[in-house]
């Protein structure tokens, strides 16, 4: 499977530089967060790496390929992207919106056995199986989060990109969905970038940590290593400590940094 590789991105909007200079390496097998205060640049960085925007200086390679000359349904197949929005257009069912991730692979013949099984497994990895024949529309946010969460993993990505998938559920389908990212990763070797506020999660989830703070590239490592309190003073303006939790380190805030 082939790497997802940022090189020097730069992006400014209405004369404000938004990312400036951000190069990373993203491998498959991992799950990856990236991490920032508001306005850091996240969703526009997943954005890029997705394809979904053309940075003004720089480039995002797939492989050896990059990302903005493959064929658009090659792209979608290759890549999910899972929007921060949790808004569906149309009153269908859960089933038939979870199809829709197929379209990349099956256009518009409709869905073939292979499909069908593959909506099938993207219900039951999100638990959404007993809600398939509910209308979207009627679903609580977190329903409809994890209806949307499907939706991508139907269209067996090799890379899954998620704009804050953790927004607007609760503890229970927060942790549920981590495992199932994790597993994702786990069991396809397929590649798994996140954009997360919660550090916590990012500390205890990831197996990589990208920092961005002021459009800028200011740490990339593994969580203990990203999320040290030097860091966080520099991307949050923190003090911050990492104690001894009861299922492993976690992110203490002590108060507001004074340098």
């Amino acid at each position: 499977m082939s790497d997802l590789i940022a090189e020097g991105l730069n992006v400014a909007l209405g004369g404000k530089s938004i990312l400036a200079g951000v190069s990373a390496r993203f491998r498959p097998g991992q799950v990856t967060a990236v991490v920032g205060p508001n306005g850091a640049g996240k969703s526009t960085f997943l954005a890029c790496l997705a394809g979904l925007r053309r940075p003004d200086v720089g480039r995002v390679l797939l492989g050896e390929s990059p990302i903005q000359a493959l064929p658009h349904r090659e792209r979608a197949r290759r890549i999910g992207f899972l929007p921060q929005s949790a808004e569906v257009a149309w009153a269908v069912d859960v089933e038939t919106l979870v199809g829709l991730g197929r379209t990349p692979h099956s256009g518009a013949r409709g869905l073939g056995v292979g499909d069908r099984a593959a909506v099938h497994a993207a219900l039951e990895r999100t638990h959404m199986t007993a809600l398939a024949r509910r209308d979207v529309t009627t679903l609580s946010g977190g329903e409809r989060a994890r209806a949307l969460l499907a939706r991508v993993l139907a269209g067996e990505p090799t890379w899954l990109l998620a704009d804050e998938p953790l927004a607007g559920l609760d503890p229970g389908h927060q942790l549920d969905t981590v495992d199932l990212l994790r597993a994702f990763a786990a069991e396809t070797g397929h590649g798994v970038i996140m954009t997360l506020h919660d550090l916590g999660v990012a500390l205890r989830l990831a197996d990589r940590v990208v920092v961005l703070s002021g459009g800028g590239l200011i740490a990339d490592a593994g969580p203990l290593e990203a999320l040290t309190p030097d860091v966080l003073a520099r991307a949050y303006g923190v003090q911050a400590a990492i104690v001894d939790g009861v299922s492993g380190p976690m992110i203490e805030l002590i108060g507001r940094s004074r340098g």
